[in-house]
């Protein structure tokens, strides 16, 4: 007895997928991205010990090994439960990691800090929870449009955490309110209020689209939205001058803003809203600037940077200027790893870690980490683009956005571009709860585009 043809047809084709699925071009793509990052990691380190002592350390190199084993064993799981997630996201958000422990390990290395008191070695203990965070998302997380019944959760924990440190005996003491203090550990809040916040604005504007996008005026040939489409994107706007008034924090309002202005761009296509989303972001720094004398020394300390005066000031531009001589010190090639002076800027390890390294990687260093910034944001919106589930479309293009509006804020800031704020400059600078974040990003980037390309017709409502 003969099979039919159509069995036989059908029979041949699911072999012939089998055989295209076995290589996992895209799993072994990210592993020789993997290897070459690898080897630069394990260069920039080795150039830090031979600039700044003359030798080589293995101890902090096997340490660093123990971080490699861990991005392996994320390579591992995305070769087990999703296979088509994209393959460059990893490799550069390692490369970045791996980056920014070597300059912190170099400022180190100069005040002869070593064990658990060096910044560099938590680092490492922080990127090692990243990672095991990060495996965990993929893992645990089969099917990411779960998160879409969550929203109001979502927008109810990211609110919380954004209040946590004006909370009285949980806010650490620092310049601006964003850090809590737990006792054995302290952490910044508005690192995960931010992922929060993307799910329940990705969620929100799932739900409210068509409300935002089939009604409104025509004035200047654009359709502007009523008032009650307007009250959330007011909300927001109100809600980011409140974290900058009553944390003193300037970066993320202006961060959490963005990013809703951006995620509501791509869902409604409206010009109208990215031009509302500007003037109230001007607005508001200028009323910031002229009520608020923190923001005010901000702006001052922006205009003014080379001022005699505030260069010698408790708070002036003393961190400011001698970030910008810094990056002036490394000219196009830069001093060498090892071989600048990065420690003379105050907080070089985190807040000015991009001048750090433009000091000793130059303008072509920098520029190339530039580039890496932007590979992941472009394959995070791709990401989402390709996808036709709405919800995992406004996820990917936020949280990419958002990552690509805090380089902008931070290098903007260290460069005189625009006044500097409190961030952290993603994956590169000092700081647990940053780097939890931003790997738990890479996680959830990894999860959409596996479920972009294996199933790229299913679409939720």
């Amino acid at each position: 007895m003969t099979a039919s043809p159509d069995v036989t047809a059908d029979t041949t084709v699911v072999k012939a997928l089998r055989k295209l699925r076995m290589p996992q071009t895209q799993r072994n793509r990210e592993l020789w991205l993997l290897l070459f990052a690898f080897a630069l990691n394990a260069a920039a380190l080795a150039l830090v010990q031979l600039g700044a002592n003359g030798a080589i350390d293995p101890k902090f190199l096997i340490y660093c090994g123990g971080l490699t084993a861990l991005v392996l064993a994320l390579h591992i799981v995305l070769r087990l439960v999703a296979p088509a997630a994209d393959p460059f996201v990893v490799p550069i958000a390692t490369v970045l990691t791996g980056l920014g422990i070597a300059m912190i390990y170099r400022i180190d290395l100069h005040y002869d800090l070593h064990g658990w008191v060096a910044t560099s070695t938590r680092q490492l203990a922080w990127a090692a929870i990243a990672l095991v965070a990060a495996i965990a998302v993929v893992v645990a997380m089969r099917n990411y449009r779960v998160l879409f019944r969550y929203t109001y959760v979502f927008g109810f924990v990211g609110i919380l955490l954004m209040l946590l440190p004006i909370i009285p005996g949980l806010g650490a003491d620092a310049n601006a309110d964003v850090w809590v203090d737990l006792g054995i550990f302290s952490f910044q809040p508005g690192e995960l209020a931010k992922i929060a916040l993307a799910i329940f604005f990705a969620g929100y504007l799932v739900r409210t689209r068509e409300s935002l996008t089939s009604v409104g005026t025509r004035f200047l040939g654009m359709t502007w939205p009523r008032a009650r489409e307007l009250g959330p994107l007011l909300v927001i706007w109100l809600g980011s001058l409140g974290i900058i008034v009553l944390q003193r924090d300037l970066g993320t309002g202006l961060l959490i803003f963005g990013m809703f202005v951006a995620m509501l761009y791509v869902a409604t296509g409206k010009t109208s809203w990215v031009l509302i989303g500007l003037v109230l972001a001007a607005g508001g720094a200028f009323l910031a600037s002229r009520a608020l004398p923190y923001v005010g020394g901000r702006f001052e300390n922006w205009l003014n940077a080379l001022d005699p005066d505030l260069y010698e000031a408790g708070a002036g531009t003393y961190q400011l200027a001698n970030g910008i001589f810094g990056l002036a010190q490394g000219g196009l090639l830069g001093t060498g790893l090892g071989q600048g002076r990065p420690w003379l800027t105050p907080l070089s390890q985190s807040d000015y870690i991009f001048p750090s390294l433009g000091e000793e990687l130059g303008l072509i260093g920098v520029f190339a980490i530039l580039c890496l910034y932007m590979i992941f944001t472009s394959r995070g919106i791709r990401i989402g683009l390709a996808g036709q589930d709405d919800f995992g479309k406004l996820l990917a293009t936020g949280l990419s956005f958002t990552l690509a509006l805090q380089v902008f804020i931070m290098v903007g800031g260290v460069t005189r571009i625009i006044p500097l704020t409190g961030l952290t400059t993603p994956f590169l600078a000092a700081g647990g709860s940053s780097l939890v974040a931003n790997w738990i990003i890479v996680a959830l980037l990894l999860r959409i585009s596996d479920a972009v390309r294996s199933r790229p017709r299913v679409v939720i409502g």
